[in-house]
């Protein structure tokens, strides 16, 4: 579980395809792709550990091992395909953040690491000191997303400010666009959305009762 607050944004250091991992079902085996993402992050990699998850962009990854500063990482065919990880390059920058600790403080809002879509950026325009960021909504999840609700773009935790009929919008402040990989973010970018959980189990149970 985590929170939506981006401790470190990290930078990309390799990319590439690794030997296929192997996954058992009955009566067969079958491989798949993965490939490995190495991450430099000087302050998680002070604090992380081999098993460890951490939210990268938002997707909850377990730490396979660390090297001083360098975080690695393996990533499945189906988290390369759900995921904007896929268009990752060398330096581009990532949020990072480790799993909240039992003893933790909850600053944002209950972040599981499970991306739901990846969505365009419409529009990431600078309004007075603040930045206002439209990003696309397809009509099969507008019912997760509600003005004033919760919803983790890239990992960071944001209020939703308004619901248009194809997007919705926050508004961003300086101290997290400085702190983020939004700082390099355009219109046209990929990012990683996991709706609040609420709004899933909520449906989950409306649709059993129903």
């Amino acid at each position: 579980m985590f929170t939506g607050l981006i401790e470190e944004v990290g930078k990309v250091v390799e990319v590439r395809a690794s030997d296929g991992g192997t996954q058992l079902r009955p009566r067969v085996a079958s491989t798949r792709r993965r490939s490995v993402l190495q991450i430099a992050a000087s302050k998680t990699g002070k604090k992380a550990r081999r098993g460890d998850s951490i939210a990268v962009n938002g997707c909850c990854l377990t730490l396979t091992s660390r090297r001083g500063d360098r975080l690695t990482f393996d990533l499945l065919e189906e988290t390369i395909a759900r995921t904007n990880l896929q268009k990752l390059r060398r330096n581009d920058p990532v949020n990072l953040e480790r799993a909240l600790p039992a003893e933790g403080r909850l600053g944002g809002h209950f972040v599981q690491g499970h991306i739901d879509w990846v969505s365009r950026i419409v529009a990431f325009d600078k309004k007075g000191a603040d930045f206002r960021l439209e990003v696309e909504l397809p009509a099969e999840f507008v019912q997760y997303v509600t003005r004033k609700g919760s919803i983790a773009l890239n990992g960071i935790s944001l209020t939703v400010t308004d619901v248009f009929p194809k997007s919705f919008l926050v508004w961003i402040i300086p101290y997290t666009k400085r702190h983020t990989n939004l700082d390099r973010a355009q219109v046209g970018d990929l990012v990683n959305v996991e709706f609040d959980i609420l709004a899933k189990y909520v449906e989950r149970a409306l649709a059993i009762r129903g």
